[in-house]
Parts: structure tokens; C-alpha cells; sequence
């Protein structure tokens, strides 16, 4: 059986998208931070990624980490690109990144069924449409936040509808010298 685990960057007021149109998600409070803080992330990323078994993702984040992590190198980039990758879409024919599934239908019957047939860690980078969605219908097993020492007062932010979790803290640790690195299990029943 399969565990759901969102992972996602975040500034310290919940915004989780880029509100100024830079590049990506995040965009300049991402890029803004400090090069030991990046690194750091970055080394934490990697070693997460080394316990990951699948991805799962939307389609509008499946088409960003393709354009930019397709033609990277390293351990890493070899890592994330070897990973079988599960997209959720109605639109969609084939993914944009390698090694891609495209689940149809109703979303929460869909992740239920990978949730049964993948064993392993199945991490949710982003996509938060679809973490409303898994969160809704009781299908994330944990949440890993890296909270990032900003205020923007604007942007989506990942948990500003949807049904509300209960959560059990985990973990709390700072990362390089002003992120936060926190893992919440989600209570179910």
C-alpha cells in the first residue's frame, strides 16, 4: 500500500505560487534566498528524493519540472527523472516528463487505485488543485513543508479552501539558516 506525501515550498504567510510572474512556482521568494539556504534545501531535497518511489502530480507542474529538470544532470536530476510519474488530467494524452502515467477519470477513485498498487512513498510536488482534492477525500498520509522566511501578501496559497485535517507534527528543523523545514502525519477518521 502507498503513501501519499505532499511536499511543497512555502513563504511563512501560506503562499505557495508565484504572485509577481517570475520564473516558476514561487518565483522571487524561491530565488530570494540565500545560497546556503539553497543549498541546504537542495541537499535535503536530494536526500528525499532517495526515498521516494513515485511521483504524483497535476498537469500544469508535471509540464514545469519537464521543461526544467528533462535535460539536468547528476544524481538528482537522474533520480527525479528515473521516477515512474502519475498525472492527473482530463486533457492530457501522455505527460510531459518521462516515465509518465496519465490517470483519467475521477480523481480520487484514480489515486485511491495507485495508492493500492504502488508500494512506497508516492510524493505530490506542488499541484494544488490536486492536494485540495487528495486532502478532500482523505487521501494524503503526510505533509512536508518548507516554510521560507518571506511575507508576499499574495498568491495561491495551498490550504485557503478545502476540507479541513486534523494533523500530528512529526518533525520541526531548521534548514541552512532561514527556512523550516516541518512534516505533518494527516489524522484520518
Amino acid at each position: 500500500m502507498g503513501t501519499i506525501v505532499v511536499n511543497t515550498n512555502m513563504t511563512l504567510d501560506g503562499v505557495v505560487e508565484n504572485p509577481t510572474g517570475e520564473d516558476g512556482p514561487g518565483g522571487g521568494w524561491f530565488n530570494a534566498t540565500s545560497d546556503t539556504d539553497h543549498e541546504a534545501w537542495a541537499g535535503f531535497e536530494f536526500e528525499e528524493s532517495l526515498h521516494t518511489d513515485a511521483l504524483l502530480l497535476g498537469r500544469e507542474t508535471d509540464a514545469w519540472f519537464a521543461q526544467r529538470w528533462s535535460d539536468r544532470q547528476g544524481a538528482w536530476a537522474d533520480r527525479l527523472n528515473g521516477l515512474p510519474k502519475y498525472v492527473v488530467s482530463s486533457t492530457l494524452t501522455e505527460t510531459a516528463w518521462a516515465n509518465g502515467t496519465v490517470l483519467k477519470g475521477d480523481v480520487a477513485e484514480a489515486v485511491a487505485r495507485l495508492k493500492a498498487e504502488v508500494d512506497g512513498r508516492i510524493v505530490v510536488f506542488g499541484s494544488g488543485t490536486l492536494v485540495q482534492t487528495l486532502l478532500e477525500h482523505e487521501l494524503v498520509d503526510e505533509l512536508r513543508l518548507f516554510v521560507f522566511g518571506a511575507l508576499v501578501g499574495r498568491g495561491g496559497r495551498m490550504f485557503d479552501a478545502g476540507s479541513p485535517a486534523t494533523l500530528r507534527l512529526t518533525r520541526a528543523e531548521r534548514i541552512g539558516d532561514g527556512m523550516l523545514f516541518v512534516a505533518y502525519d494527516v489524522v484520518h477518521g
